[in-house]
């Protein structure tokens, strides 16, 4: 009986387009294959109305992009597929999606930069809104997979991407993608790890045909966060990647620090005042040609330690370990790297360090 109805519930979910928990992956129309009909077109603008493109609603000035079109000397590259959409001064895409009430989710999808220098995103799920800046271009390919969690307050949820850019050229603003959904189970600390997802097994959707990863954009809150327990604290995001595509020191997850002592990870711990602990974890490099001398940050309120490690850019990882006091009832852990570090292949695409694999217990005889 279970069975059955977990098989009509998948059937419904891939008929009527629905994003359950049960499915991860793109949500419906979500790489824009579906395009608007050419009577909605006048050149790549949609003038078709609201419902033009489907499955989304759209505002301002859309416009849908086909693979290989230039803008001026401009070659406008759409990272999988043959579309994608470019959003214009204040124009928005939107869609609404059934969700579980309560559960928590990560929406993914892929942005490219312009002509405009300073471009960010605003996105909005019910109550849950963030503004993501993505003048920062983290690869040579001029795309990068963007993260954002969300709480379910309702059983349906909209979600809005928007531009909010006013530019001279209403036309100078970021391309979206593939924009896709995973449901998120947070972790909580057992007697093994006092930290929860140590290990980064529980983050965001990763596009299964790429190889970039997911970047975590920074000031991103516990709560919701698409990385379940960890906060990215810094100016500048950090790198999710997984073991298809990367060496990664344990499971199938982990995160690389790819922007110096301005991508950094933190997570605050409960701890017994008097007590010592010991964090391990390891650190190593992704096997993507990131080579030289790298150095992890780790800190423990008070008490740090760097970890020095000689990276050959073909993947490996050591294992590192530092002993504190807590001071009080929490106690912040914390993650940077020391250096930036370019590809050795590409000196155009930023990484850095590998972090895995960490945990924090209390010891019983210090």
């Amino acid at each position: 009986m279970k069975g059955s109805f977990m098989f009509l519930l998948v059937l419904l979910c891939a008929t009527f387009h629905v994003s359950f928990s049960l499915i991860d992956g793109l949500v419906a129309n979500g790489n824009f294959e579906l395009g608007p009909k050419p009577s909605d077109l006048k050149g790549t603008v949609v003038i078709g109305g609201r419902h033009a493109i489907p499955e989304w609603e759209i505002s301002g000035y859309v416009e849908y992009i086909k693979s290989g079109q230039k803008q001026g000397d401009m070659l406008l590259v759409v990272p999988e597929g043959a579309y994608a959409v470019r959003l214009g001064n204040e124009a928005s895409i939107k869609q609404n999606i059934k969700v579980i009430k309560g559960m928590y989710y990560s929406i993914t999808f892929m942005v490219a930069r312009t002509c405009a220098q300073e471009e960010k995103i605003n996105i909005s799920v019910g109550s849950d809104y963030g503004v993501i800046p993505i003048q920062t271009v983290y690869n040579s390919y001029g795309w990068d997979p963007i993260a954002y969690g969300f709480k379910a307050d309702y059983e349906e949820v909209i979600m809005v991407i928007h531009n909010p850019g006013i530019e001279e050229d209403p036309a100078c603003g970021p391309l979206i993608d593939s924009i896709a959904l995973r449901t998120l189970y947070p972790p909580r600390p057992t007697n093994k790890n006092i930290l929860k997802n140590g290990g980064f097994e529980e983050g965001p959707y990763i596009f299964p045909n790429t190889s970039w990863g997911v970047l975590i954009p920074p000031n991103i809150e516990d709560n919701h966060s698409p990385l379940p327990g960890w906060i990215v604290e810094s100016l500048k995001a950090v790198k999710y990647i997984d073991s298809q595509h990367y060496s990664v020191p344990q499971g199938t997850r982990a995160v690389e620090l790819v922007a110096g002592k301005e991508s950094a990870i933190a997570q605050v711990a409960r701890t017994i005042p008097g007590k010592t602990y010991v964090l391990s974890f390891s650190v190593g490099d992704a096997n993507n040609s990131c080579e030289g001398s790298m150095i992890v940050e780790a800190f423990a309120g008070k008490y740090t330690i760097k970890v020095p490690y000689e990276s050959k850019g073909k993947g490996g990882f050591k294992r590192a370990a530092l002993k504190f006091v807590a001071f009080g009832p929490k106690t912040r852990i914390m993650f940077l790297s020391t250096f930036y570090t370019m590809r050795s292949d590409d000196f155009s695409s930023l990484c850095g360090p590998v972090v895995d694999d960490v945990k924090l217990l209390s010891l019983r005889k210090p």
